[in-house]
């Protein structure tokens, strides 16, 4: 079995960030059409920035350059997590879906900062 990484859907972060896009979407379905400009169209942004981040991170050649995109992935990370308090304190999101979707940012979160530490031990090696 071959598990090298050629393309970044390889990578574990971005399989995980994919499945947080797509519950992202799934919820916000059922948010209130009055948000459809507001926190809809924010949290599905966000979603989306951390899997393009990764994947623009992925595609460039230095490890300066993939550290600087995937802590754009970090930061739209963050941001989601303090999107999704916003939902489930207002009531569009109860408590199981949100611990839920808490727990895939987590992960996705973890893996993140895994992937950025080890890109920053290659960054230091190639210096």
């Amino acid at each position: 079995m071959n598990n090298k990484i050629k393309t970044f859907t390889d990578l574990l972060v971005w399989k995980e960030g994919h499945k947080l896009v797509l519950e992202i979407y799934k919820v916000t379905k059922d948010f209130p059409r009055d948000e459809i400009f507001g926190l809809v169209s924010q949290m599905r942004r966000c979603s989306i920035s951390i899997t393009s981040n990764v994947a623009e991170g992925f595609g460039r050649k230095g490890y300066k350059e993939k550290i600087q995109f995937y802590y754009l992935a970090q930061g739209s990370m963050t941001e989601l997590k303090n999107q999704l308090l916003i939902a489930r304190d207002v009531g569009y999101l109860n408590e199981n879906i949100f611990n839920k979707i808490a727990e895939i940012s987590n992960n996705t979160h973890a893996l993140l900062q895994g992937l950025i530490k080890k890109s920053k031990t290659f960054l230091n090696l190639n210096s």
